[in-house]
């Protein structure tokens, strides 16, 4: 089935986001809308709407011009299966001791690196993205200065592959959580691709509201690589859910936003053993006093 999107360019969060609610008053109206920053200091964001039938120029051209966006574009999206073609254009990526890749790469994997096989899917976390890398490459660092394991969750888990790397790293069984559902089947699709089945247990929660993850606590290492607001947020449970002593590896942070989390998590009982960076993401490590 052909489908149509509408795309355009306007300077400010809060105008891109006026913009998007707009599109959703069309007609025909958009099956979705989407606004993302681009991230390369200009202060655009780009506002995208897709229909199943050919939207309305002229009202698009209205809407562009009462909000000060550039004029939209229109493009026809022909059917295609567009899981495959990402895989197809999916490098795989080196983080430390940890080779991810996708099946179609499979002939590729290095002998003394530590692989793991993600098909990109409708969950986040393909290993691609400047927060997956860091958190991976921070973990690397992690075991090569002595950790050993322990109790080991990944909270917002996505496509688990945080967790994996640990299965495949240590001998403990791994909890991966994560609130969408969609997500946590694609968790488990993954960790039986990668052998892991009975290593990593995959659960729905939202944040730590989970008996399983209480009973299985504390933790010797958390991750959360998810977005700043919900870091803030389950940072007083992160800590009630870490093992003094233990550690906590967290990212889904652009480089300004890691101040204030940093301090939340301080005045959270944990210090700062680590800050990096890649490219506009920031990953933090921090231990439990």
């Amino acid at each position: 089935m052909t489908t149509f999107t509408a795309l355009t360019t306007i300077h400010g969060e809060d105008p891109a986001y006026a913009l998007a609610d707009a599109l959703e008053t069309l007609d025909p109206e958009p099956t979705g809308v989407g606004v993302f920053e681009i991230e390369d200091g200009s202060g655009l964001w780009e506002v995208a709407a897709y229909f199943l039938e050919h939207p309305d120029a002229g009202a698009l051209a209205v809407l562009s011009a009462l909000h000060h966006a550039k004029p939209f574009g229109i493009s026809e999206i022909p059917d295609q299966d567009w899981v495959s073609k990402v895989q197809r254009e999916l490098a795989p990526v080196e983080a430390g001791r940890f080779f991810v890749y996708g099946s179609h790469d499979a002939d590729k994997v290095p002998e003394d690196r530590v692989s793991l096989l993600i098909d990109a899917a409708m969950a986040f976390g393909t290993g691609h993205h400047g927060t997956t890398k860091g958190c991976l490459e921070a973990y690397d660092r992690l075991l090569s200065a002595g950790f050993s394991g322990g109790r080991i969750l990944d909270v917002g888990c996505g496509t688990a592959v945080l967790a994996m790397a640990a299965a495949k790293t240590v001998d403990d069984t791994i909890i991966a959580s994560d609130i969408d559902p969609v997500a946590v089947e694609v968790a488990e699709a993954n960790v039986k691709a990668n052998g892991l089945a009975g290593r990593v247990d995959c659960i729905v929660a939202p944040g730590l509201d989970a008996p399983e993850l209480a009973e299985n606590g504390p933790y010797d290492l958390i991750f959360a690589n998810i977005l700043k607001g919900p870091l803030i947020g389950l940072a007083p449970d992160i800590a009630a859910h870490a093992a003094t002593g233990g550690h906590v590896i967290l990212s889904g942070l652009l480089n300004e936003q890691a101040e204030e989390v940093m301090s939340v998590y301080q005045r959270n009982g944990f210090n700062l053993h680590e800050r990096t960076s890649i490219v506009d993401w920031t990953t933090l490590v921090f231990g439990k006093k």
